[in-house]
């Protein structure tokens, strides 16, 4: 590795050390350096070698030792020098040859090796060895070789030196810039401590936010409150620190105190970097009374606020309606020299809109000349969105007469237009944006594509759908879900099936309502399995399938007689986490009674009521008919509570099945509850449930030969059904 000198950052003036009295040095660690070159590391050739020897021979000294070493260009070499060196006789390396071979060594990453020779300066007791050892931890920190200068540093208090505070807070301020571990910075802190050293508010400081980036919030708390103790007062750099860790981890209450702490105090940051730092973050969790209070101090400490401060401070005063303030302070920024950015521009415009002063924003982007094209279209978005088609108008060709528009403006009015069933205005703007050299673009033909489905021109969509994708283009998801709705509508399900299939290649997510209404488009011209196909495309793109989509294709299967297959449906259903409704339900019940699954018929209806849904009157004729066939309407004993009793869906013919049924089941008690139920609604059970409450047989019922029923029956009206049924009541008899 080539370590250039000159690259580096070095002290104004190096001291040419030279040894006061000879004495002979081992140089033992220097001696077991391995002297093997890697790879790609230049060496000096062996004649440039040789020579710098011959000029050694005859004039070896320390000094001129230094200046050979600083001249070679590489780190082998060098040390084959130094070790030369070492072994001759009478000679003795002094502070500044070890300088310059320990430099080298450090420039080059070698830690281990750096400890060696360090160790030996000091065992030889090299006249200004501190002053070096201090000299090598300056330049390895401020060259970033922080891994260096701890091992430096470690043989600095080794050497029970006492270097100033400030040594110590260079070396932990580049620790902490460049996010080293918390260890590195807790061993300098150890070793300040050891020295003997007390430490100062930027050793806390640097200690405080070395604690937040290793996450521990509440060890650099505890150091801000036990800063009086180590006879510390936090600065403006203190709050900062602690202030801006705290809101970035969300404990604004903890942030607050610490601001209040700062304002208790006096402290009054002189500095901009404080206000530009903690403001925007106060603005960000709109905190306004404590962006205003900091403001007010910073005016009173004369610090101009800079670009990024005053555009936080004015979003936050526009998130609160206060435009006045929030224009005053544009006003003082161009005072001031700090011309506003778009988003300054931008929250001044989209607050006026949310109030409604639509006239007054544009008066201000008038006053304040300005020329970017994002606040006017935020403007003219806003006016049309209220309806003012007109101002709208009259704002855009403004714009236009100043060169104040872009691609955005231009679909703005044509997607207005297009979204009002204004198709033909729309397209006057279009070759107005023709003429004008302006392209079309995507969000142009999404637009022009919701303009023809809403007046039902499919066939024009659908060309200029093919026209973009010919281009390579893609259209917005609204423009995909009208296409394909109108599709559907026009029964062109096919062509909405390709678009769904276009879309879905390139992850494009359909409306699960556009997309039931593929499915049941599918489905009703009987491509259910076409249908079924395009489940796991759906999922693929990010389609949230519907419950009506599931519905479409279960009902499709059912009605071609695949009854068998709703299982396969309601399992993929379930594992896309599509909640099953009312229709599910009924279309499983009715597909169960199909296959003659009493069990599963049942089991899906209690399923229903217990998630608070209700079969429509067809599905619950039909499970009734089939339970009375098959002689099983006992086994809905706890959904017919709930059916009764909280849905109150059960009307006079059902209760008399019911209740007809149940008896001849052989449950009397629970027709008899029933009964009670049928008769506190006002209605009068038929004839044939009657005749089995009395007692009289199921043949003598079903008997038509048998006189005495018919004679029954005949006498069978309304006053002796009460009499049977009821008796005396009141004291009165009211059979007839």
């Amino acid at each position: 590795m080539v370590i250039k000198l000159s690259t580096l950052i070095l002290p104004k003036k190096i001291p040419k050390w030279v040894c006061s009295k000879p004495y002979f040095s081992s140089l033992s660690g220097a001696c077991r350096i391995q002297n093997n070159p890697e790879s790609n590391q230049p060496s000096t050739s062996s004649s440039d070698f040789v020579t710098k020897i011959q000029f050694l021979k005859n004039k070896l000294h320390p000094e001129t030792l230094a200046g050979v070493l600083d001249s070679t260009a590489d780190l082998v070499s060098s040390l084959k020098l130094f070790k030369w060196a070492s072994l001759q006789k009478r000679f003795h390396h002094s502070a500044d040859t070890y300088f310059q071979i320990i430099l080298k060594l450090g420039m080059a990453g070698k830690v281990d090796e750096i400890k060696g020779f360090c160790n030996e300066m000091v065992k030889d007791n090299c006249p200004n060895f501190e002053q070096v050892l201090l000299d090598l931890l300056d330049i390895f920190v401020r060259n970033s070789r922080l891994s260096e200068a701890l091992c430096v540093l470690s043989c600095i208090n080794l050497c029970t030196l006492n270097p100033s505070i400030s040594v110590f807070n260079q070396l932990l301020g580049a620790l902490v810039k460049e996010k080293k571990e918390f260890k590195d910075v807790l061993f300098v802190y150890k070793e300040i401590v050891k020295a003997g050293i007390g430490p100062n508010i930027d050793t806390l400081n640097s200690l405080i936010e070395a604690l937040f980036a290793a996450d521990r919030a509440d060890a650099a708390l505890e150091q801000y409150k036990r800063l009086h103790k180590k006879g510390c007062s936090p600065n403006g750099r203190t709050f900062q620190i602690i202030i801006g860790e705290l809101v970035a981890r969300g404990r604004v209450d903890e942030a607050l105190v610490i601001l209040d702490d700062m304002f208790r105090i006096r402290c009054e940051p002189d500095y901009s970097s404080f206000y530009a730092h903690i403001i925007p973050f106060f603005c960000d969790m709109n905190e306004l009374d404590v962006v205003r209070r900091l403001f007010s101090v910073m005016r009173a400490c004369k610090v101009l606020p800079d670009s990024s401060t005053y555009g936080a401070m004015i979003k936050c005063l526009c998130w609160n309606l206060l435009m006045d303030d929030a224009v005053k302070l544009v006003d003082e920024m161009v005072y001031n020299d700090v011309w506003p950015d778009d988003d300054v521009f931008m929250s001044i415009i989209d607050g006026l809109c949310e109030l409604n002063m639509l006239s007054e924003a544009k008066e201000f982007l008038s006053d304040k000349e300005v020329a970017s094209v994002l606040p006017y279209n935020a403007l003219l978005e806003a006016i049309l969105n209220d309806g003012s088609f007109n101002m709208a108008r009259d704002l855009f060709d403004e714009m236009f007469e100043r060169n104040i528009t872009d691609h955005r403006s231009w679909n703005i009015m044509i997607q207005y237009l297009c979204g009002n069933k204004r198709l033909k205005d729309a397209l006057k703007y279009l070759a107005r944006m023709i003429v004008s050299s302006v392209s079309l673009d995507s969000s142009t033909y999404s637009a022009l594509i919701v303009g023809n489905c809403k007046l039902g021109k499919c066939e024009d969509a659908l060309a200029l759908f093919h026209q973009l994708s010919s281009k390579s283009g893609l259209l917005d998801l609204v423009s995909y879900a009208q296409l394909i709705e109108c599709l559907c509508q026009k029964e062109e399900i096919q062509e909405a099936t390709k678009v769904f299939c276009f879309m879905s290649t390139k992850r494009y997510a359909l409306q699960s309502t556009s997309f039931g209404m593929l499915m049941d488009g599918l489905c009703a011209s009987g491509y259910t399995v076409r249908a079924i196909e395009l489940l796991p495309i759906a999922y693929y793109c990010g389609t949230l399938s519907s419950p009506s989509a599931y519905n479409s294709i279960m009902q499709g299967l059912f009605s071609l007689g695949r009854a068998s297959g709703l299982f396969m449906v309601l399992s993929r259903m379930v594992v896309d986490g599509c909640k099953l409704d009312g229709e599910t339900y009924c279309i499983l019940i009715q597909s169960m009674i199909s296959l003659g699954h009493i069990e599963k018929s049942v089991l899906f209806l209690d399923m229903m009521l217990s998630q608070g849904l209700l079969p429509n009157s067809e599905t619950l004729s039909k499970l009734l008919e089939y339970l009375v066939e098959n002689t099983q309407v006992h086994m809905i004993f706890s959904s017919i509570d709930k059916l009764v009793s909280e849905f109150e869906v059960v009307d006079s013919a059902m209760y008399n099945m019911l209740i007809n049924s149940l008896l001849k089941e052989g449950y009397k008690d629970k027709a008899s509850v029933l009964l009670d139920l049928m008769l506190e609604k006002g209605w009068v059970p038929d004839t044939s449930t009657h005749a089995l409450l009395v007692g009289s047989s199921v043949e003598d019922e079903t008997d038509t030969q048998n006189p005495s029923c018919d004679k029954f029956i005949t006498q069978d009206n309304v006053g002796n059904i009460l009499a049977e049924g009821l008796g005396k009541f009141d004291g009165h008899d009211y059979r007839l």
